[in-house]
Formats: structure tokens, sequence, C-alpha cells
């Protein structure tokens, strides 16, 4: 069954449907949190994602495009989080040391995880929503509300950054 299909189903209030797409799509909403957050954040912001989902599901018009307004619930539920976090630590003039995930299984994966963090926020986004999501430069234009143009020079960004913290690691492109 297409992801249109559940959606509208789901929309009339058949709670197989819903179960169904939260199924399917509470990894890859996860795994984008995770890439832009630590996994105990990502756990608690999945959590709100997923209700902001179910409270909203019922105004979504157009149940083609439900992977980009999943994604963009994600993506205001990250701002927000981050938001949140900067203005407290702003307050209180504390910088917050974010705390590495023990469940990594490689030093290869921390270390690439380590390179993505230490990217700019809209970077590092379009980097996971693109390659990682693999959301259309359309598709990321949308979630970001950006135009086209700002997606493509935000890839070509980050692709270079990501190039050069690699390259300082050690890594071969």
């Amino acid at each position: 069954m297409t992801d249109e299909l559940l959606v509208v189903r789901a929309q009339l209030g058949e709670r197989a449907a819903l179960a169904e797409l939260v199924l399917r799509w509470r990894m890859p909403v996860w795994t984008y949190v995770r890439r832009m957050l630590d996994a105990e954040r990502a756990d608690d912001v999945a959590q709100e994602i997923w209700l902001a989902v179910v409270r909203g599901l019922p105004r979504l018009r157009e149940p083609e495009r439900w992977a980009p307004w999943l994604f963009t619930i994600a993506r205001r539920s990250v701002t927000d989080r981050l938001r949140a976090e900067y203005a407290r630590a702003e307050a209180f003039a504390e910088v917050e040391a974010v705390a590495d995930d023990p469940a990594e299984a490689t030093v290869e994966r921390a270390e690439l995880a380590a390179v993505l963090s230490g990217l700019p926020v809209l970077e590092r986004e379009v980097l996971v929503l693109f390659y990682l999501e693999d959301l259309s430069v359309e598709e990321c234009a949308q979630v970001c509300r950006v135009p086209v143009g700002t997606v493509k020079s935000r890839l070509s960004r980050a692709r270079r950054l990501l190039r050069e913290h690699l390259t300082e690691k050690g890594w071969q492109p």
C-alpha cells in the first residue's frame, strides 16, 4: 500500500493505517533527527514529531506530499529544540557539551558523525536530507523553505566542507 493511500486512510480514522505509516517512517525520521542532534535529544524530538504528525494529519491537504510534510515537521522540531537550547545557554551563559552516543559501533562512524556535527547547521541539514534521507533538491527546498538554488549552494558548500574536514582527518576523498 502506498504512503498516499495510508495517509488518506489514517485521515479517515483508520488506526492501522496510521500505525503502518509510523512503522515505515519511524527510523527515517529518527535517523534524520539523530544526525542533527545527539541520541538522547533525538528520542525526545522524535516523539514530539510523531505527536505533531498525529495532530496535524487531518489538515494535510496533499497526501502525495507526505514525505516533505513529515520532514518539514521534523525540521521545525529540531530547529525549535536548538533555539530553546541556545536561548537557555545564552541566558545562563553556559556552553553545553554534546554527549557522544555510546551506541556507535565503529571508530569510523564516530569520526564521520563528528565531522557531520562540525558542519554548520544549514549545510548539515541539506546534506542529511539530500543524501541520507534521499529527498530531491526540490523536496529539500520545500522542507527548508528556501529556493532550489539555495539548496544547491548549501549542498555545494556542505560537500566542500565535508571534503576538507575528511582530508584533515587523513581520509582519502
